[in-house]
């Protein structure tokens, strides 16, 4: 029988979720789960498990959560990147459940998430996909994120794409770059994507090159953040591309060819830079970043 890894401490995680809920919620919704969590540790039952999974919102509530500097420090300890504000507290209390089903039997715990899957409405969904990087055996979800990412359910795809570790670890280069890509089309906050610097790659530049032609050729404007994307690949090839933004009158999309050529490595692209003392400047000040100019797009 394969036995579950975790990439973190289990233990102290749980604890600390378990704290977070407790301390967000009221007697009646933390009672109601402790009671829920004794019953599934004395009977171990699937079908109360999916049960319980279900019924929590009702329960818990659905107010945003709010943590405090300690635990929000604790958290980042225990699970770098891992993000959870501006969660609700259903959301939250159900990645907390997903935590207590026993993973003594790999199938059994499988079928199990699947059949949640299965049978997920998006409120469901999103806490599910949310608990990605928390579930053992990653791998095993990977197929299941690329079917989540072609999703049209905007909670859902945020769940996935935004501050979510999970896809940037583990989905091959094609469906990173779809997720990339799907973002773009439903406009996602492009830098709350984890990994969105670390995976560009030389296919997803030429896919975005690509859409940013055709997006102009029908009068149509680009999201200034995705020439971040190419900072790594800026060649002859696509530096027409970067040239024609800096001559932008649009103020944001100029910054983001000066990031894109502060950045670069292609002499051409410093050069170019070289013609704005006052933008190199900025650069240099740290008052001109990749933030200070996803800020300025009103998504």
């Amino acid at each position: 029988m394969s036995v579950a890894e975790y990439v973190y401490d289990q233990d102290k995680v749980n604890t600390l979720l378990s704290t977070i809920i407790r301390t967000n919620g009221n007697e009646k919704g933390n009672n109601w789960l402790q009671q829920r969590l004794q019953l599934q540790q004395q009977t171990g039952a699937i079908p109360q498990f999916n049960q319980t999974f279900t019924a929590i919102p009702r329960f818990t509530g659905k107010e945003i959560i709010t943590l405090s500097s300690s635990e929000n420090e604790q958290l980042q300890t225990l699970l770098p990147s891992f993000f959870v504000h501006g969660w609700t507290l259903d959301r939250l209390a159900r990645v907390w459940w997903l935590l207590q089903l026993p993973v003594s039997d790999k199938s059994v715990y499988l079928d199990t998430l699947e059949k949640l899957f299965n049978a997920a409405e998006m409120n469901e969904l999103a806490a599910l996909y949310s608990a990605l990087p928390l579930l053992p055996w990653p791998e095993e979800w990977v197929a299941r994120t690329s079917e989540g990412i072609r999703s049209n359910i905007g909670i859902v795809q945020e769940a996935i794409m935004l501050r979510n570790p999970y896809p940037a670890k583990y989905l091959s280069e094609p469906a990173w770059n779809q997720l990339v890509m799907k973002a773009i089309f439903t406009d996602k906050p492009l830098h709350l994507i984890h990994g969105l610097d670390e995976r560009a790659n030389a296919a997803l530049t030429g896919i975005l090159v690509d859409f940013a032609h055709e997006r102009w050729a029908a009068g149509r404007t680009v999201d200034p953040m995705q020439w971040r994307l190419l900072v790594k690949f800026v060649d002859t090839a696509n530096f027409p591309d970067i040239t024609r933004i800096w001559h932008s009158l649009d103020t944001v999309e100029k910054e983001a060819a000066a990031l894109v050529c502060a950045q670069s490595s292609y002499a051409p692209a410093r050069d170019l830079l070289g013609q704005s003392p006052s933008l190199l400047a900025e650069i240099q000040a740290g008052s001109l970043t990749w933030d200070t100019v996803a800020k300025k797009i009103i998504k």
